[in-house]
């Protein structure tokens, strides 16, 4: 297992003096920011001649490219959905004494590049050293977080030796194209540009597909010390550059800003966005760089105040758990309930910006005890949104009920590979489950008894047909799947996925009768249908190895060449030196599969079947999914496995800041960070909420000195700290509530604190 880690330790920052063109893709991950409308990855703003991936997104703004293949197969979706690289808005071009400004070319010294995670801060500064001449640089750029369409950047230069004659040129460039476009197609076109304004406006391209085209418009503004700087303003299609000068002695300084609005057509029709654009940059500079920053923090404040993870004792722990926080909340914090959670967020264009069900399994059960419950319930009616699509989708595959998609933007199907797109199913259990989890957290049935028995009911209606009886085991069985083990292609009877299909059709049936009228009398179950269902229950093929005590993976499972991953160390990860063939035929696992059921139904099962099913399966994962290791974490902590809890931990957390998959270049895994937050607070302070009881079994990891955090729970603030002797729990706000500490019961009052010797 390779790590790589390219920034120095620190609890608040991601901070490095040192700048390696090698590393520079790696760097531009690490240091992306956002504001969940819109986020960049952290390149130059006066540009970058090197290796580079520039990339600016825009939340919900996406395109469906052709689906491309070599042999069309029935069932295919038309289109690959992505979201396009943005129109570039954070280019000031620098040139000094005739000599442009470009890190690959010009000489530099005492550089510094960092992320403040109090704020979402982006910082960088360096010394340029030209022919009799010295000048310092230094920039700051951050994405507002309550003017979500305004992005503010500041660049500062400091005559140290020699006089220079600096040229700005700030640009707004909507000719950007993403890497991986079909034949470098290109998927802006520009709407027109207005030199007065300073603005440009473009809109994607045509589509066969029924897609609606979005148009974007881009507004900047410069100032100095408060008063508007008036450049000289080109344009050319889709291109607007404004260029002034200064002329600086030693010892001199100037600062421009730059301030950016960012407007849609998902929120502003095209004949309103200049106007529109023009009053919200009124707004924003009635106030100074530094006031809109103090605004922006004290918003990051609130924030911290509720989600913050206090680590003592490792530095390197809470650098990982903040980070992660801090790139989630600039991703998706709820405002807009016509988003969801990217695999990437904003940081690279890999997964095309686009749902998958990581956001159900992974997002909803840190995000219910981190933001309001109102954030979740989004997140819940968003897929009841897309309903729709997933009728579709089913329709696509001959069969009835309600498919959600691998991945999507509208519901609809948009990922082309045969093995994911048609044969991960399990995401048609793991994404009604979330409506289980919300349920169960709250306590809040509202949305299960309305809305939420459309999805259960659509789901199980494709469940019921999907199963087919097998007369040989006289058992429903399900063939042609791919568990959340992606390393195993259309295999039969998943045991992941015939549980999760089982649990849906019970939890169903279990939930029905509690339903609104109205909600039975749209979704119109049927006796033989229930009755159906209820077999299905009965009646599932769950593979096993009784002799071994564990669950099979799948059928022929155990065929297989059963040995420790600790045997090929030196060819990790695989998906990277070995053909997919290999792969196939291996019995190395990606990511929980076996364990990801039992992490999702954890009463259900007994700590021996846990240890069991654990021991056997753990030793032979790679972890190459970023899914993957909080899993483990989690239930080595619930285990026991102390030292193994925390290997993973540290795994999870860090797993982009040490790039331990070596494909953080692409982009940050954003679904997954949180499972570091799963990992310390479901896993090394034990929470659990099943059955209406609040519960923690906390341990300390043995080089921490203690660690806290906070959680909402059934309108009640909570904090938990934790260290070697004693475990401390607070409600700092809301009404009595008994927990379970370690099988004791406690009842928490109000402003009090319960102290619990270990």
């Amino acid at each position: 297992m390779i790590m790589k880690r390219i920034f120095e330790i620190d609890p608040w920052k991601v901070v490095t003096h040192t700048f390696n063109p090698e590393d520079k893709r790696l760097q531009e991950s690490m240091t992306a920011i956002g504001n969940d409308y819109m986020g960049m990855r952290g390149n130059f703003e006066e540009g970058y001649s090197g290796d580079s991936l520039q990339g600016t997104y825009l939340a919900g703004v996406w395109f469906p490219d052709k689906t491309v293949v070599g042999w069309w197969k029935n069932g295919y979706p038309k289109y690959f959905g992505k979201t396009p690289n943005a129109p570039s808005f954070i280019g000031i071009g620098i040139t000094v004494n005739g000599e442009k400004i470009d890190l690959a070319k010009v000489k530099f010294d005492d550089f510094e590049l960092a992320l403040d995670m109090h704020q979402g801060l982006l910082t960088r500064s360096f010394i340029y050293e030209g022919k009799d001449v010295k000048v310092k640089f230094e920039f700051e750029r951050f994405l507002h977080i309550i003017q979500k369409e305004a992005a503010l950047i500041k660049v500062k230069a400091t005559v140290l030796e020699g006089h220079a004659k600096i040229y700005f040129d700030s640009t707004l460039d909507g000719t950007v194209v993403n890497e991986d476009s079909n034949y470098g197609t290109r998927f802006w076109i520009p709407l027109g540009e207005d030199k007065e304004a300073k603005t440009i406006q473009v809109k994607t391209k045509s589509n066969p597909y029924d897609v609606p085209q979005f148009t974007v418009l881009l507004k900047e503004s410069l100032r100095h010390n408060g008063e508007a700087v008036n450049g000289e303003v080109t344009t050319e299609d889709a291109k607007l550059s404004e260029k002034f000068s200064v002329d600086l002695n030693e010892n001199e300084s100037y600062e421009l800003e730059k301030d950016v609005i960012v407007v849609t057509s998902r929120d502003v029709e095209d004949k309103d966005q200049k106007a529109v654009a023009n009053n919200l940059m009124t707004k924003l500079q009635e106030k100074s760089f530094e006031d809109n920053l103090a605004d922006h923090t004290e918003a990051w404040k609130k924030r911290w105040e509720t989600s913050d993870v206090e680590i003592a004792g490792n530095d390197a722990a809470q650098q990982g758990i903040r980070f992660n926080i801090c790139q989630l909340f600039m991703t998706y914090y709820g405002e807009d309930k016509r988003l969801n959670v990217g695999p990437k967020g904003f940081t690279g264009e890999k997964y095309g910006g686009a749902t998958y069900w990581d956001t159900e399994a992974y997002i909803v059960p840190m995000y219910l005890a981190v933001t309001k419950p109102s954030v979740t319930r989004a997140l819940l009616q968003y897929r009841h949104d897309q309903l729709p699509g997933a009728y579709h989708n089913a329709k696509e595959q001959g069969l009835p009920g309600a498919l959600f998609p691998m991945v999507t933007f509208n519901g609809i199907e948009c990922h082309n590979e045969w093995e994911i797109t048609f044969e991960e199913i399990h995401r048609n259990a793991d994404i009604p489950h979330a409506i289980a989890m919300y349920t169960d957290y709250t306590g809040d049935d509202s949305y299960v008894k309305n809305e939420g028995m459309d999805v259960l009911v659509g789901t199980a209606r494709f469940w019921a047909a999907r199963v087919h009886w097998s007369k040989w085991r006289n058992k429903y069985v399900i063939h042609g799947v791919t568990g959340p083990n992606e390393y195993e292609n259309n295999v039969n009877n998943n045991w992941f996925t015939n549980t999760m299909a089982r649990w849906l059709l019970k939890y169903t049936l279990q939930r029905l009768p509690l339903a609104t009228k109205k909600a039975q009398e749209r979704v119109h179950v049927t006796e033989e249908e229930k009755a159906k269902w209820q077999d299905i229950v009965d009646k599932i093929y769950l593979p096993e190895d009784k002799e071994r005590g564990i669950f099979l993976q799948q059928d022929d499972f155990l065929d297989k060449d059963i040995r420790p991953v600790s045997e090929i160390e030196d060819q990790r990860p695989i998906n990277q030196h070995w053909s997919w063939d290999k792969i196939l035929r291996s019995p190395f696992i990606k990511q929980a599969d076996v364990l990801q059921g039992i992490y999702f139904l954890n009463d259900e099962y007994t700590m021996e079947q846990k240890e069991k099913n654990f021991d056997f399966y753990e030793p032979l994962t790679v972890h190459e999914s970023s899914l993957s290791p909080c899993i483990h974490s989690i239930l080595a902590a619930e285990l026991g496995k102390q030292k193994k809890a925390v290997e993973l931990y540290e795994r999870t957390a860090r797993l982009d800041l040490d790039n331990y998959n070596n494909d953080t270049v692409d982009g940050l895994h954003i679904t997954s960070m949180s499972g570091s937050w799963l990992a310390i607070v479901q896993g090394f302070a034990g929470m659990r909420y099943d059955h209406n009881q609040l519960k923690f079994n906390p341990f300390v990891p043995d080089d921490w000195d203690h660690y806290s955090f906070k959680i909402n729970y059934r309108d009640r603030l909570i904090e938990v700290y934790v260290d070697h002797e004693e475990t401390k729990i607070t409600l700092l706000k809301g009404e009595d509530l008994e927990v379970l500490v370690k099988g004791k019961k406690v009842v928490l009052k109000e402003g009090k604190t319960e102290c619990l010797k270990d």
